[in-house]
């Protein structure tokens, strides 16, 4: 039986960088620090071989690394999913905790972003006035 992941073509590793933002450097890396679920394919000149889930998989890494996720959690998550089925509950609990780091940080920026705006708003009103009054001078 022909299975899907048998008929997909091989991707290089400049191809899996292309598709996944990641530099080949970067590629590498993550295969060294075992952040790859499985074994990247190799040709018989050692090439690195990758399937559409390896690049599936760094899409997820890549975004959990870029929301902050650190190394070492994205290593324990990478190793639970290699570990197989029965171990769910213990990646839902990193993945929950990471999501708490997340929803802290938007919110600590939605109140930045807040701030901001209001201080916007100040100066473009003074400057629609055509005054400076009010305004922080560092010199008075």
């Amino acid at each position: 039986m022909v299975t899907l992941e048998t008929r997909e073509k091989p991707l290089s590793i400049g191809e899996v960088a292309q598709r996944t933002g990641l530099s080949t450097h970067a590629l590498r890396f993550y295969e060294r620090e075992g952040l790859l679920v499985g074994p990247i394919q190799r040709t018989a000149s050692g090439r690195r071989r990758y399937a559409a889930a390896d690049v599936d998989w760094l899409l997820i890494c890549v975004k959990l690394r870029e929301s902050g996720m650190p190394l070492t959690d994205l290593k324990r998550f990478a190793e639970l999913v290699r570990l197989g089925p029965g171990n769910e509950s213990e990646r839902l609990q990193l993945l929950d905790t990471h999501q708490q780091r997340v929803e802290a940080q938007i919110e600590a920026l939605q109140e930045c972003g807040s701030i901001i705006a209001w201080k916007v708003g100040v100066y473009a009103e003074h400057l629609a006035r055509g005054e400076t009054d009010g305004l922080w001078d560092p010199t008075a």
